[in-house]
């Protein structure tokens, strides 16, 4: 796996260096469009490069600082602790164990009925998984393992690193971009930069280096963030890809994942409940339409695809059993698996067979009464996160009281019994 982890960075510095070469080209030629004079234009080019690299390192530290918190926080999400629901920690704890952390991620709970899950961190040893209440609710343990398992692998496989970084590049060419483009259009309806620019030409040739220059500044508006997103979401779908694999060998058990992704599927998310960028880190894009998954900027691979090639692993639980699968799948070859991680199987991953016994010990219980306690175990936990207070009745009604209830007391409305609230 260590092989598989020194390829994926490989693939990262490459990926970080031609967005970095997008972001100072967009800097140099800003800088080299808003000063006045050709043979001004290098020097405004040099001072365009280090304000773009200003901006990136700025937002690079704040990431690198706080970025997990930050992440968290555009998310919607809460920390929460074992207590609060045990299974979906030990589920956590289990694939830990099995993708060889050196800690236990944090968990958090997105206050969200849609179906989905994300990791973040920018080093293993500090990273955080996040799921919906949604997700809670629906998915079986099986299907829980796998989902979990998909984001632990993003963590070992350094992608959640990858992730911030190239958004915080991405976010930097788009930020920059924009504001040009519209300092350029503030311009053109003041006697400020405009005029200055056109005053060292006459009538008709100042005019025409201001068409250029909007023109130009059109351009670079729509071409920079195009081709910085290209590279980003190009290997955004490698990087599930492989997260699959990864989640079907800790798991041992390909079609906990597969079947998953096929509720997911069902209800990822909405536009209005979802940040533009957090969409691309979460396990299916709540934003990517079905018919853009085959496209270009689409950040994940398709999600029949990826269901299909995990059901074709044909009971093999190791890289190369899904490899063989993908072949099989997409009648290409696989995505890039170093000979290490075509080597690693399931009976190498540290998962106890105790833990085994537990999943499968769950896994018999009726389908009907599983989902009722799933139900019940996370209207529990949202319950207790929003310190509810819960006030039993002798008639029998259980009571749930929020915390913001102005008044000292609060009648049954079965029995009319007063009950003074604590």
């Amino acid at each position: 796996m260590f092989e598989l982890i020194q390829a994926n960075q490989r693939r990262s510095r490459w990926l970080l260096a031609g967005m970095f070469l997008v972001l100072l080209g967009v800097g140099f030629t800003i800088g080299a469009l808003m000063l006045p004079t050709p043979e001004q234009a290098l020097a405004g080019g040099i001072i365009g490069m280090g304000v773009a690299f200003m901006i990136w390192a700025l937002q690079a530290l704040i990431a690198w600082s706080s970025g997990d918190r930050l992440l968290m926080a555009v998310a919607g999400a809460r920390q929460i602790q074992k207590a609060d629901h045990p299974q979906l920690f030990n589920v956590v704890e289990e694939m830990t164990l099995a993708a060889r952390l050196p800690a236990v991620p944090q968990v958090y709970i997105i206050e969200d009925m849609s179906l989905n899950a994300f990791a973040t961190g920018r080093k293993p040893e500090k990273a955080a998984v996040a799921v919906t209440a949604g997700l809670l609710s629906k998915l079986n343990r099986d299907q829980l393992q796998g989902v979990i398992a998909h984001e632990i692998a993003h963590i070992a496989n350094r992608d959640t690193e990858f992730m911030t970084f190239a958004g915080i590049m991405l976010g930097s060419i788009i930020l920059i971009t924009e504001l040009f483009h519209r300092s350029i259009w503030y311009a053109t309806r003041t006697t400020g930069s405009m005029r200055r620019y056109s005053s060292n030409r006459s009538g008709k040739d100042g005019n025409a280096a201001l068409l250029v220059l909007l023109v130009i500044s059109m351009v670079l508006a729509v071409l920079a963030p195009l081709l910085a997103q290209i590279l980003y979401f190009a290997c955004s779908r490698r990087r599930e890809y492989l997260a699959d694999a990864g989640g079907a060998v800790f798991t041992r058990y390909p079609e906990g994942l597969a079947s998953a992704l096929e509720v997911i599927a069902g209800n990822p998310g909405d536009k209005e409940t979802t940040s533009r960028a957090m969409a691309p880190m979460y396990i299916i894009n709540p934003l990517q339409s079905a018919r853009s998954f085959n496209s270009l900027f689409s950040t994940h691979p398709p999600v029949d695809e990826r269901i299909r090639i995990l059901r074709n692993m044909s009971g093999g639980t190791a890289y190369r059993d899904y490899a063989a699968a993908w072949e099989k799948v997409s009648g290409s070859k696989a995505v890039d698996m170093p000979a290490s991680a075509m080597a690693f199987t399931a009976a190498q991953s540290a998962v106890p067979a105790a833990q085994d016994s537990a999943a499968a010990a769950a896994s018999s219980v009726p389908a009907d009464q599983d989902a009722r306690q799933r139900h019940r175990e996370t209207a529990e936990m949202l319950r207790r996160m929003h310190h509810y207070r819960l006030i039993t009745c002798s008639c029998g009604l259980k009571a749930k009281i929020p915390p913001q209830y102005p008044h000292a007391a609060v009648k049954c409305p079965r029995c009319g019994k007063m009950h003074r609230i604590a």
